[in-house]
């Protein structure tokens, strides 16, 4: 830890209520576990007059707001929010039940001008925006690690190493749809929002002091102004092991199987794994099987399944076996931009001298930056610029390509002269 983040660090424990009992404290001063929240676990908002009381008093509250939410991947359909974590100055930990509430857009217009402070924003904000909640500033602590140069960058290991607390790890992956959700559970989620304004001004004070609290604020604006993803394209090619699948027929089971597991998962609720395994997908589309007997004899389609679930299976891959040649799956989707980097050295040599020599230049400059090459520029930027570089390829064309790329402003001014510098080696 650096002598800034030490002084942080110091600072943040004098907030969060002084040094902990000397029970709590080893001789070696290893980190502090930290076992339950500062005012309790509190009550689950889950009615419409309990949640009003909670806006009031956030909109009431000063200074930044801490907030999260736990999703149940793995368990129901989609990745909707089922529990909304805040804490404020003033305002103390609140535990929202969006299944109860769903509509939060009165706490989220509560907070507008708040500054907003997640652990990895860009997982939550999609489960946020559905239920009414989008900030208009954040400050993203995952992030700001990373531009910070630590090689942790979880939440618990950013706690402990800036602020030396260590939190509960036990309860990320379980099945926050659960009703009503264990104390235990509560404590856990209550924790997670509990330092994490104090590690936003820690990390602040050390992104400041390695002069990039402004490249930080960039990126944090981007995320913050960034608009929602739009539906991926043909997300069935996703399947796991779908690399063994090359015939277009068999593709085309891939994509029935797919979208008839996505329609039940859907239908039920459920995570669409928990259905039919990606694994059991790939082995029918290699199979093609004829019949529900053979259908059965397969991975994944055992003895526990049904008749009735082995016959919707089967009238799946039937489908696809059924189709006209002109409505199978091309193999492969269209790719808008460069071929693959594999492949520059037969397609075109000079541009692949050209992304060695600007891997290299990009590689070397984060290091010097220490911080993570894909947080300096995005790999995807590197190689659209050396496929397509400027014809002149002087700093003001790659600062145009680069910003036309998506680049922030910090971004370009930093790899600007490296990228063409090594553009010009390139040409030799």
């Amino acid at each position: 830890m650096t002598d800034a983040q030490e002084t942080a660090a110091d600072s943040s424990l004098r907030t969060t209520g002084g040094a902990p009992p000397d029970d709590d404290v080893t001789a070696d001063g290893a980190p502090i576990p930290l076992l339950e929240p500062r005012e309790g676990i509190p009550p689950v908002i889950a009615d419409e007059a309990a949640l009003a009381e909670v806006v009031a008093a956030f909109a009431a509250g000063t200074g930044p707001v801490a907030v999260d939410a736990e999703r149940a991947s793995g368990y129901r359909y989609g990745q909707r929010a089922y529990l909304v974590q805040l804490r404020r100055e003033g305002a103390g930990t609140a535990l929202v039940d969006p299944v109860a509430c769903p509509d939060l857009s009165a706490l989220g217009d509560a907070l507008a001008d708040t500054e907003w402070v997640l652990h990895a924003a860009t997982q939550d904000l999609p489960c946020l925006r559905e239920i009414g909640m989008l900030p208009s500033r954040l400050f993203d602590t995952e992030l700001a690690g990373r531009l910070a140069g630590f090689p942790r960058v979880g939440l618990g290991a950013m706690v402990e190493n800036v602020l030396g607390y260590v939190l509960e790890k036990g309860h990320s992956a379980v099945d926050w749809s659960t009703r009503p959700l264990p104390d235990p559970w509560l404590r856990y989620a209550a924790l997670d929002v509990e330092l994490l304004v104090d590690l936003r001004d820690a990390l602040e004070k050390e992104l400041d002091r390695q002069g990039k609290l402004e490249w930080a604020r960039e990126e944090f604006d981007a995320i913050a102004s960034a608009p929602p993803a739009p539906p991926r394209k043909d997300p069935w090619r996703r399947t796991s092991g779908m690399h063994k699948v090359r015939r277009r027929r068999q593709m085309a089971v891939v994509r029935e199987l797919w979208t008839a597991r996505d329609k039940v998962a859907q239908r039920r609720d459920v995570s669409p794994g928990k259905v039919l395994g990606d694994g059991a997908i790939v082995e029918a589309a290699l199979a093609l099987p004829p019949t529900v007997h053979a259908l059965s004899g397969l991975p994944g389609f055992g003895h526990r399944m049904g008749r009735r679930q082995l016959e919707q299976w089967q009238a799946a891959v039937d489908r696809a076996k059924e189709l006209p040649e002109a409505e199978l799956p091309q193999p492969g989707q269209p790719v808008a931009g460069p071929p693959p980097p594999r492949a520059w050295a037969d397609k075109d040599p000079v541009a692949a001298a050209r992304l060695s020599a600007a891997r290299a230049a990009v590689s070397a400059l984060a290091e010097t930056l220490n911080m993570p090459q894909e947080n300096l520029i995005t790999p995807d930027t590197v190689r659209r610029v050396c496929w397509e570089p400027p014809a002149s390829a002087d700093a003001d064309s790659v600062s145009a390509a680069l910003a036309g790329h998506g680049a922030r402003r910090w971004q370009v001014e930093q790899v600007t002269p490296v990228l063409v510098a090594a553009l010009a080696a390139a040409r030799g």
